[in-house]
Parts: structure tokens; sequence; C-alpha cells
């Protein structure tokens, strides 16, 4: 079973934990993980990191530096992340969960990058933005993927109004045609005190 079809198969098992049907293509994940330092030993957050796409580019760009963190809940996909790239901290566990536990330890990221999806993301009361800006390093960035058909839906929208309640900056990136289906990044800098 190819890495696409496996995907698909975990979509359709849990559409409202699994963001989408096909995983990120690499012009999309490139645009994801844009805001990396390129110099330093930046801590990068990973959310829904799914078989690992993002993770590619991340490690990547990272070289060797610095601390990465992939989060996923869904165990097979875990599973997989786990096993294409063992020098990641990978865990299978809540985001929400996750976050919490590094604020508590203290932890700050110069970069997250979220693949979550709207169940996650568009609750006002309850969004992950608000920990995600408290866990921002001083010049860190967040990055939100997002399909761009779906962009003007009332949730979607919500999503865009929560980083802009917890961020000054929320730039939305050019759409990526390249990536199926096209898909846009929403870079949230400046976490509001």
């Amino acid at each position: 079973m190819t890495e696409i079809q496996a995907f698909a198969r975990e979509f359709l098992r849990d559409p409202l934990h699994v963001a989408a049907l096909f995983p990120s293509f690499a012009p999309l994940c490139r645009q994801a993980a844009a805001p990396l330092p390129e110099t330093g030993d930046p801590v990068v957050l990973d959310l829904g990191a799914g078989t690992g796409q993002v993770t590619d580019v991340i490690q990547e760009r990272l070289g060797g530096r610095g601390r990465h963190i992939a989060v996923e809940f869904n165990p097979r996909m875990a599973a997989v992340l786990q096993e294409r790239h063992p020098k990641v901290e990978v865990i299978c566990d809540d985001a929400n969960a996750v976050v919490e536990r590094l604020l508590a330890e203290g932890v700050r990221t110069d970069l997250t990058v979220s693949g979550l999806p709207w169940l996650v993301t568009s609750p006002k009361d309850r969004t992950i933005f608000r920990p995600l800006a408290r866990l921002a390093a001083p010049g860190g960035a967040v990055t939100q993927l997002a399909h761009a058909w779906i962009r003007f839906f009332p949730a979607a929208k919500q999503v865009q109004r929560n980083l802009e309640t917890h961020f000054e900056e929320v730039v939305v990136t050019r759409t990526v045609m390249a990536n199926i289906p096209p898909a846009v990044v929403y870079v949230a800098r400046r976490p509001r005190t």
C-alpha cells in the first residue's frame, strides 16, 4: 500500500482527526516551514504531523540542528512517522495536551507548524492558538495549513479570527496550486500579550 493510500484510509476511518484525504505535497510543506530560522538551534513543533511530509522538510532544513517535536494523534500514522524519522521526538497524543506539557516544562518554540483539523483550530473559546501564542519564543512563528477552497467557510474564517486574536501579524500565503487540493498557509507572528 502506498503512503497516499494509507493516508486516505486513515482519513476515511476518522475524518475529524485526520485533516486531509491526501498528505501535503512538498511545495506546501516548504511554504509551511519557511519561517524556520536558518541558524542556531531552533525548537520546532510539528502538530498533526501525519506520516511526515512536513517533517521531511523540517528535518532537511534543520540539518541536525535544534530540537524537533512531532505530534500525531493517530497511532498508525505516528508509527510510520517514527520509523521514517528516528531522530525526531514523535509523540502520539492529543496536540492540546502536548502543548500544555511543553508550556509546563518551559519550552519555547521558534516555529510551530500545524496541520491540525478544524476540530482543534476553529473553536473560539478553546482554540489551540491561545497556548501556541504562549509557547512561541520571541521572534517565533506559527504556521497553519488550510485547503484554499474552504477558506471562506464559516469555520475557516473562525480559524483566521482565532489566529488574529492571539497574534499581531497574520499573513495568508498565495495559493499553492501544486498540492491536492490547492492550499494556503497562514503565517502568524508576534503573539499578543
